[in-house]
């Protein structure tokens, strides 16, 4: 079979949306592309169509989630605890162990398929933490990685945590990029299963709010170069 690349991504800012919402749309867009791939299989080559990519962009209320290897005793609080306080908690089936997603900070969720750009997670995951590095730059801040650890790193503190699952080279979760987000709900978990290391925050380490939007936009760019797509923006969520 010959494989055509579409290196189009269509491309949309949800807001602010709850966990389990963007999970069942992610889902249903990861399932989408899962499907486009498997009838291909069966074509001849001259009738095989291209497959989708989709990158969302979207703030989370808050929210702790436990990937499929991480231990439940990283999560410091209790079931009453998390009720009282607001915060939904939900064990996930990307990689990764338990990490923090609340509102001001950035969650991207590229739901690519691979073979429309390379076959190789560990490069794809070293240009998403790339794009990250990059962004921080342009606000004046050296940030990089953390020898042995997903993630992008300033010194010993964290400021964007990566997980993802991937099935037949089709991507889904992505990255979590503390923009001028609460730093304090960090306080209740062991943070991706290091005790040792701190979280932060680009408002933390420019010392100013930032805008938001604008930081989003800085990402996205760096995300098109990198990975050589094209983004169009798309409606691709229906909240009614």
């Amino acid at each position: 079979m010959t494989y055509k690349q579409n290196k189009i991504v269509q491309f949309e800012n949800l807001g602010l949306l709850s966990y389990q919402q963007a999970w069942d749309f992610q889902t249903q867009l990861f399932d989408g592309v899962i499907a486009q791939k498997n009838a291909n299989r069966n074509l001849a080559d001259e009738d095989i169509t291209l497959t989708d990519n989709y990158l969302l962009f979207l703030e989370h209320p808050p929210v702790y989630t436990l990937g499929k290897s991480g231990k439940p005793e990283n999560l410091l609080i209790s079931e009453t605890e998390l009720i009282e306080k607001g915060i939904e908690y939900f064990p996930i089936n990307r990689g990764g162990d338990i990490t923090f997603h609340g509102p001001q900070q950035l969650v991207g969720y590229p739901i690519l398929d691979l073979e429309n750009f390379f076959t190789d997670i560990h490069k794809y995951l070293r240009y998403l933490e790339e794009a990250i590095i990059l962004t921080c730059a342009d606000y004046g801040v050296e940030a990089g990685r953390s020898e042995g650890f997903t993630g992008v790193w300033i010194e010993n503190r964290k400021i964007c945590a990566i997980g993802v699952r991937t099935s037949r080279w089709v991507s889904m979760h992505g990255f979590a990029f503390n923009i001028n987000t609460n730093l304090g709900y960090f306080k209740n978990i062991i943070p991706c299963n290091i005790s040792d290391k701190d979280v932060t925050s680009l408002e933390r380490e420019t010392g100013k709010k930032q805008d938001f939007l604008e930081v989003a936009e800085r990402v996205k760019y760096h995300i098109a170069q990198l990975f050589e797509m094209q983004i169009v923006p798309a409606k691709l969520w229906d909240k009614a």
